[in-house]
């Protein structure tokens, strides 16, 4: 144990970004989504993202997402997964809709719920982050209807509403400080009509909340951000020229397929499905400046490719760890 221990802390010093030491806006953080922000909850159940593929400690990219860097930021460490006893309550797959084997949006909020109502209680000076969609609109551009729906629209629908009703849920508890993405399906060969669409019900829903007089929701918009930096990289200390995801050629154009780890410099996805660490890193500077959370950005890409480096060794070290105990 003390030699795991040992690792761990080596390989965080060398994972840790140099930030400068500030103040943190918000006094915890609370994630809810799927995929793009699980910090390991999908994998300490046994499923997806391997390490053997190059998925980095139970995220779905080689390195740290963007509400890890927001954690590092704020106070000094990424986010942990909530069956490991943190509060990143994301699952890799989960829904706006409640469609999927795993919890999705209302239920990832009432298991969050439950926890407080133990006596842990609500941070009202604390931000809550959800991040949904994704998985719906893959589902509703698969051929024919969703199990259950007449048609895509009414499941998009669905979507948006128990987004907005996720939101409501944690405004009711006592969350002041709401942080909501949009629907993130925005690169060329992917279904960007449904999301657009997604995104007005989401507006439409958003309209009916009654939220308290002291909750600020922010929202963030994946759309934008991807149209952003596709029409300029350089802008986001990314290299000029981006390689997007391409399903008709999987195999150069995202970082798994062009087997480019662990840094995956020039490729936008990791895998097809998921943006690399480094479009992770632009994601963080990127909210940080627009809602103005004062923050320190993440290190330039030399210092960043480093970082990746280090985390990478983390994961190795658990790896290790585990067959170790296993040889026992």
């Amino acid at each position: 144990m003390i030699g795991r221990m040992t690792a761990l802390a080596c390989a965080m010093t060398i994972a840790a970004p140099a930030m400068a030491q500030v103040a943190p806006p918000y006094s915890s953080l609370t994630v809810f989504g799927d995929s793009l922000v699980d910090a390991g909850n999908v994998r300490a159940l046994g499923l997806g993202a391997n390490p053997a593929d190059g998925y980095v400690a139970g995220r779905f990219t080689n390195g740290l997402d963007y509400t890890d860097l927001l954690s590092m930021a704020m106070y000094g460490t990424p986010t942990v997964a909530s069956l490991r006893g943190g509060s990143n309550y994301a699952f890799g797959g989960a829904r706006a809709t409640s469609t999927s084997l795993l919890p999705d949006a209302l239920e990832q909020v009432a298991v969050y719920r439950a926890v407080a109502a133990t006596g842990k209680g609500v941070d009202a000076g604390g931000l809550f982050l959800l991040n949904f969609g994704g998985n719906d609109v893959f589902a509703a551009s698969l051929p024919g209807n969703p199990a259950g729906y007449d048609s895509d629209t009414s499941f998009l629908k669905e979507a948006a509403g128990n987004y907005a009703r996720a939101v409501q849920s944690l405004n009711d508890i006592g969350a002041r400080n709401i942080l909501l993405t949009g629907f993130p399906v925005a690169t060329e060969g992917l279904p960007l009509g449904y999301s657009l669409a997604a995104e007005g019900y989401l507006t439409e829903a958003l309209a009916g909340l009654s939220l308290a007089q002291g909750t600020t929701l922010m929202r963030y918009s994946y759309l934008d951000f991807f149209g952003r930096v596709q029409a300029n990289p350089a802008a986001y200390d990314l290299p000029a020229t981006l390689t997007l995801p391409d399903p008709a050629s999987p195999a150069t154009t995202t970082c798994r397929g062009a087997r480019a780890l662990p840094a995956c410099t020039g490729f936008f996805s990791f895998d097809g499905t998921h943006p690399t660490a480094a479009i992770h890193r632009a994601l963080y500077n990127d909210i940080n400046r627009q809602f103005g959370f004062g923050l320190p950005a993440v290190p330039e890409p030399t210092t960043w490719a480093m970082m990746l480096m280090g985390f990478a060794a983390m994961g190795a070290a658990l790896r290790r760890d585990r067959r170790v105990r296993a040889a026992a």
